[in-house]
């Protein structure tokens, strides 16, 4: 389910077409949730503004199904890699998780210097504009 103007979206891992599984994904509060498990649960949860990546996969069989794997590279420490696995209409997913995390980094003044720490090479050649 997704709401654009509340920036809120859930879904949960699918089982070919069936959102069948015990994995749940949302975005609420400008935080990104993943909650695993029936009887014992455990969520992660990581702010929008500390993804630093977001990437894309379809293999064969989620094209098939109309799934697709959204991979989010963080800062967060307890999570750096999270995945979002065999959600539906993954390509739109995609592409609001990209507009949110943006106005959220823009939100936060967590552009420019703070996206350089990712790659080290970048902090050599560009000089430093605060001074």
């Amino acid at each position: 389910m997704i709401d654009e103007q509340n920036k809120t979206w859930s879904d949960r891992r699918h089982l070919m077409w069936w959102p069948i599984t015990f994995t749940k994904y949302r975005v609420e509060n400008q935080r990104l949730y993943t909650e695993t498990g029936l009887l014992s649960t455990h969520e992660e949860e990581c702010l929008l503004y500390r993804i630093m990546d977001v990437s894309y996969e379809r293999s064969f069989g989620n094209r098939v199904f109309g799934t697709g794997t959204i991979r989010l590279t963080t800062k967060d420490a307890s999570t750096p890699v999270i995945e979002l696995k065999n959600i539906a209409d993954s390509r739109r997913v995609k592409d609001l998780l990209s507009q949110w995390i943006e106005e959220e980094r823009i939100a936060k003044r967590v552009v420019g210097r703070d996206m350089y720490g990712a790659s080290s090479h970048m902090d050599d050649d560009m000089p430093d504009r605060d001074m």
